[in-house]
């Protein structure tokens, strides 16, 4: 390979090339470090969209590959945005990241006075990095929608338990999202097993009270099978309302259609050559459901078996020991003791979640996070509940 010996600056050449990709291109230079803000018109990000095959909800129901010259057929977001923070941030990084060497010599470049070389159809951005040179690839806020969820939402004293999660949503995307509404539910729903836990150290039941502890355990669990029912619709309702309605495979089959246009054929004979095998296919797809719903069983048992075995006995222990103590003082440094150590309990529950979770056969990253908010709650509802 040949090496055009220019050794220009590589700022100026990363700078150059984001401009020749459309993007508009402000330098600010700060006293740690110098900081290039991008931003792009809607047309340039429309058109990224296109060439990546985004997949978007249409206005009849069905989720298209994006086409710029069709934009009026897509959903819009809540706010009335084409895409959602979560599409733009992606457009942006295939443009950002799309820039590559398309010479036929590799490119010598400067930074300070260190010297490296941009090889052949390889992205810009990544040698940048690679070299330390770009330190962080990150989003910038909207300093109006910030302004307006601030006072909307994080300074909303009116009504505590109301959320903007469409406006959330647009802005922070799906993740963000789903995890305040979770919050907002789960905060909501703590009013019931609050007030019966109150009434049952206020309340005097007289010849049964030692009903009143047994009662209240069932109550918990049967609240905490409850609470995850209703979440599980929510969470569909709002993924719905979003249009995020594909599975992981129809994403898997979609993300095919990216392949080059020169393997069609090869493609289709393949597809010929497995017609037979079908039968095959379909047993092998039912072997991998199977697989995954024994791992997920599986899993879950070593979480109750942990509960059982770790977490009860420790809390058994604090019920004895605050029985057992005397004067109010130590009692309520025991509980401090308690809840510092259901804390680090908790924190290494979720771990081990984590962990089990990777070796699930999951459909996808929304079904690993209901099976992580399935382990993590039963965990913190086995803690709290004992109090």
């Amino acid at each position: 390979l040949s090496r055009a010996a220019t050794g220009e600056d590589c700022v100026a050449s990363l700078v150059r090339e984001l401009e020749g990709a459309g993007l508009l291109v402000e330098r600010v230079r700060g006293v740690p470090a110098e900081f290039i803000k991008l931003s792009a018109s809607m047309g340039i990000l429309g058109r990224a969209a296109s060439e990546m095959q985004m997949k978007k909800l249409t206005c009849i129901g069905m989720e298209l590959q994006f086409e710029w010259e069709q934009v009026a057929a897509f959903v819009r977001q809540p706010d009335g945005s084409l895409f959602s923070w979560r599409e733009r941030f992606t457009c942006f990084r295939y443009l950002i990241y799309g820039i590559v060497n398309k010479t036929n010599s590799e490119i010598s470049l400067k930074f300070d006075d260190k010297e490296f070389y941009w090889k052949q159809n390889e992205s810009l951005l990544r040698r940048l990095e690679d070299e330390g040179v770009v330190k962080l690839v990150f989003p910038l806020h909207e300093e109006i929608k910030r302004k307006q969820l601030l006072r909307n939402w994080a300074l909303n004293w009116h009504d505590f338990t109301w959320q903007p999660i469409d406006e959330v949503y647009s802005y922070f995307g799906t993740k963000i999202a789903t995890y305040f509404a979770f919050l907002g539910m789960y905060t909501r729903w703590l009013f019931f097993p609050a007030v019966s836990g109150l009434a049952t150290q206020l309340i005097d039941f007289g010849s049964f009270q030692w009903l009143v502890l047994p009662a209240f355990f069932i109550f918990v669990i049967s609240w905490a099978v409850f609470f995850l029912q209703f979440w599980k619709r929510k969470n569909s309702a709002l993924l719905a309302r979003w249009g995020i309605n594909y599975s992981f495979a129809e994403y898997k089959a979609s993300a095919n259609e990216l392949e080059p246009i020169r393997h069609y054929l090869s493609i289709e004979r393949e597809e010929e050559k497995n017609f037979d095998d079908a039968p095959a296919e379909k047993r092998r797809l039912q072997r991998n459901e199977w697989s995954g719903v024994l791992l997920r069983i599986r899993n879950n048992a070593i979480i109750v078996l942990g509960i059982i075995c770790l977490q009860l006995p420790f809390e058994l222990a604090y019920a004895h020991l605050y029985e057992k103590t005397e004067t109010e003082a130590l009692r309520y440094v025991l509980t401090a003791l308690y809840l510092v150590a259901i804390q680090y309990y908790t924190r290494i529950g979720g771990k081990v979640s984590v962990i089990l979770i990777k070796y699930e056969n999951n459909q996808g990253e929304q079904s690993s996070a209901d099976s992580l908010i399935y382990k993590v709650n039963t965990m913190t509802q086995q803690s709290w509940f004992m109090l």
